[in-house]
């Protein structure tokens, strides 16, 4: 895409009130740029207006085939349009893309429509958090239990720091990765996090907690007009009895309210677990995701959490085990085909 077109399209997904900064043409630049996966940009016109924006994504997978996602490495995707009519006539598109590529199938990342009924147990959902006009009406609006929390990580002398350069991107990454370790998963390139804050620009913010001037925990958001979210957040366990995770979301929460952004995506968790009652405790809300594969008819199907296979366990202890480093060289080659 051109640089006007990639403007039009940005202008068109921020006007639209279910987009996400996932579904900015910087999610989709960054992807191409640091993965190398072909991206393909389908956009509903209408008397030369846009009406109608679907993301898709290749991940071809050697020896494995193709798959189409809307869209990678986060949680929510899917077309956006004016109305159903032209959100099919785009969805048809993306089918006919399927079959030209004899990929295997379309995954749109989506949330439901909320409603009374919603059954949310054993489910994945996001948690969002509306955000006032001020931080310090944000902050007197936490419990007091949770404001305590925050205090106690300034009193046990972590410090935090914002910005995107380089160090920036160097101290998250080491924190991330030596997280994603201990949970046994292969990491993103720092290529990725660099292509990120490339394509973001203003539209990205790194945080760093530190104690003295070692990085113990860090997170990354990215934000669009009055949304922002967070894809990644890690802490060094070792200093996780300083509290640094209450600081890292503090200050990030503090920042895009002072931004003038009214919603904070925490992520996605399994309803009512551990990282869900995290995010419960600053007020975020669950609303269900809905990820429609087109192979799959059942919506009982959707949302719902895959057990843990013996395989899958097997394979994270023995990731856990590898040496830094060598887990930093060979988990990028593989994470680039986990669209998760």
């Amino acid at each position: 895409m051109s640089a006007s077109d990639s403007l039009l399209w940005d202008q068109y997904v921020q006007k639209h009130k279910g987009h996400s900064p996932y579904h900015l043409f910087a999610w989709l630049a960054a992807i191409e740029a640091a993965y190398s996966h072909k991206v393909y940009y389908f956009v509903a016109m209408q008397n030369s207006k846009v009406v109608g924006v679907l993301p898709l994504v290749n991940i071809h997978i050697p020896l494995k085939g193709s798959s189409l996602c809307s869209l990678p490495f986060c949680d929510v995707g899917g077309c956006l349009a004016d109305n159903n009519e032209v959100q099919i006539t785009l969805e048809l598109k993306g089918t006919e893309l399927k079959g030209q590529l004899n990929a295997k199938s379309i995954e749109y990342r989506e949330r439901a429509e909320i409603s009374d009924n919603t059954q949310f147990e054993g489910r994945k959902v996001s948690m969002l958090l509306p955000l006032p006009a001020t931080s310090d009406e944000l902050f007197s609006g936490f419990k007091s239990k949770l404001r305590s929390q925050i205090r106690k990580a300034e009193k046990n002398g972590l410090t935090y720091e914002l910005g995107t350069n380089q160090q920036f991107i160097d101290e998250f990454y080491a924190v991330f990765s030596e997280n994603m370790l201990r949970l046994g998963s292969p990491v993103h390139s720092k290529k990725w996090i660099e292509s990120i804050c490339e394509q973001y620009k203003d539209q990205c913010i790194i945080v760093v907690v530190k104690l003295d001037s070692v990085p113990v925990g860090a997170g990354i958001v990215l934000f669009s007009n009055d949304k922002a979210c967070i894809p990644w957040a890690s802490t060094r366990a070792e200093y996780n009895r300083l509290s640094p995770n209450m600081m890292l979301y503090w200050a990030l929460l503090k920042f895009v309210t002072e931004q003038g952004c009214t919603e904070f995506d925490f992520g996605r968790s399994t309803f009512n677990e551990g990282t869900f009652r995290f995010k419960q405790q600053w007020g975020a809300q669950p609303v269900l995701l809905e990820w429609r594969d087109d192979n799959v008819q059942s919506d009982s199907q959707k949302g719902i959490v895959q057990s843990t296979s013996s395989l899958k366990t097997l394979v994270e202890n023995i990731w856990k085990k590898l040496p830094l480093a060598l887990a930093n060289t060979i988990g990028p080659k593989l994470r680039r085909y986990i669209s998760l």
